[in-house]
């Protein structure tokens, strides 16, 4: 397991880009660990994009640690970010620290990721650093408070919003947060946190300006056809690949062509 701090402030310092992906299973993390991104995220996205849901509310905390080892085993090179589902953490202190706790000891993460710029966040954040647990912060749009924010709009438009997110941005720094995520957001916005903390910040719809990058891996690989928001680039089709995949093997099956001989065991 890399220690995510040091590659992360390594190229924070160095000025370079940092990107990451979000991953969920062995096979795309072995695929993944043969190439050159730099970290992977267990997202609770996986409620949406591998359960089906509406929303990231539904994912348990065991179902995060079980996808989280299956890609740590498939990719034993990358640093592995764990995101902590909904009512893991926001209970209590103790509860927090258990559940993250638990993440690490159980997956082989490198860290576990939190949304949100409470003060009750505020103090669980220096609470896991203070007790060895590395914290990627989380704020703009906050998908587990979704209902409080009245949908997935982008964050940060008014003075008032855009001072608190600055704000708040320093406080989880200094709370000592390594990393912090911004998701949709003004792109000034995203620049001007950028410049005001030292650590790297990592946006998803928060413009060029961040540290670094990261996306759903069903979404910049061109899986899911019906999501196209304005801050998503498609780096494959890979829909229409796996499509005609499927109906070659669906029209060699109907026409008897496979198996071929080639795919069958002789008697000698």
């Amino acid at each position: 397991m890399k220690n995510i701090i040091l590659q992360y402030k390594k190229k924070y310092d160095a000025g370079e880009p940092i990107s990451v992906i979000t991953c969920y299973d062995y096979t795309f993390a072995t695929l993944f660990n043969r190439t050159e991104v730099d970290c992977l995220l267990v997202g609770d996205s996986l409620g949406m994009v591998i359960q089906g849901n509406q929303s990231t509310l539904p994912v348990t905390l065991d179902e995060i640690i079980y996808h989280t080892k299956a890609v740590c085993k498939g990719a034993p090179d990358k640093t592995i970010i764990a995101d902590l589902p909904f009512l893991s953490y926001q209970t209590s202190i103790e509860e927090g620290i258990r559940s993250a706790g638990r993440v690490l000891k159980e997956t082989n993460a490198s860290c576990v990721k939190l949304e949100g710029d409470s003060d009750f966040i505020i103090e669980l954040t220096k609470r896991m650093t203070e007790s060895g647990i590395p914290v990627f912060a989380h704020l703009g749009l906050t998908p587990q408070s979704v209902h409080t924010l009245g949908g997935h709009r982008v964050q940060g438009k008014t003075e008032a919003a855009r001072n608190k997110m600055i704000r708040k941005s320093k406080e989880i720094s200094e709370a000592g947060a390594f990393a912090l995520l911004l998701e949709m957001v003004p792109e000034s916005l995203g620049k001007e946190i950028t410049e005001s903390i030292r650590i790297p910040t990592i946006g998803i719809g928060a413009g060029k300006y961040t540290s670094g990058q990261v996306l759903v891996m069903q979404d910049l690989l061109g899986l899911n056809e019906d999501f196209h928001p304005k801050f998503l680039k498609k780096f494959g089709n890979l829909s229409g690949a796996v499509k005609e995949a499927v109906n070659a093997y669906h029209k060699e099956v109907t026409k008897g062509d496979y198996p071929s001989e080639a795919h069958v065991f002789l008697d000698t």
